[in-house]
């Protein structure tokens, strides 16, 4: 599988780029970037995912909304990453709260050991919100799609 190329390589911690923390950071490594979208990586264990215990007990898969969970990160760390959108007046990382999500299509499921590469399409970006097509691949095969719209905003709305 060929991912689109985009002008900057970054190899980020999406720790340093997004407000969440484990065990909901689900960004890996943001690869690349530019205002057109991007590519970050994700792998999901037994260990560090306490969900696989009661989601399937003995065929542990990852949920439905935590793999558009995962897309979306992909999609705020871009905008982190290549200063469209700022950190906070303390340099805290801005928070994105999804608004919409739209055209889910779950094509194989992604388990323990998963590694899901997720590429991001900026379709509609604005001071205060964005849209993003998302497609995530573990390997060469297309697993999860959607797209989704992002609010900028604070935790008090």
């Amino acid at each position: 599988m060929e991912y689109p190329k985009f002008k900057n390589e970054y190899h980020l911690n999406g720790i340093d780029l997004l407000p969440h923390r484990p065990p909901f950071l689900f960004v890996d490594e943001l690869v690349c970037a530019d205002e057109t979208g991007a590519i970050g990586k994700y792998t999901y264990t037994l260990e560090k995912n306490e969900f696989f215990k009661g989601h399937f007990p003995g065929r542990p898969v990852v949920p439905g909304v935590v793999l558009v969970e995962t897309m979306a990160q992909v999609a705020g760390a871009a905008l982190v990453a290549t200063k469209i959108v700022s950190m906070g007046p303390n340099g805290e990382p801005p928070l994105f709260f999804l608004a919409t999500v739209d055209g889910v299509k779950f094509r194989r499921p992604v388990v323990p050991g998963d590694t899901l590469t997720t590429v991001v399409a900026n379709t509609v970006l604005r001071s205060k919100i964005g849209k993003f097509a998302l497609k995530g691949y573990v390997g060469d095969v297309l697993a999860v799609e959607a797209t989704v719209t992002c609010i900028l905003g604070t935790a008090r709305g």
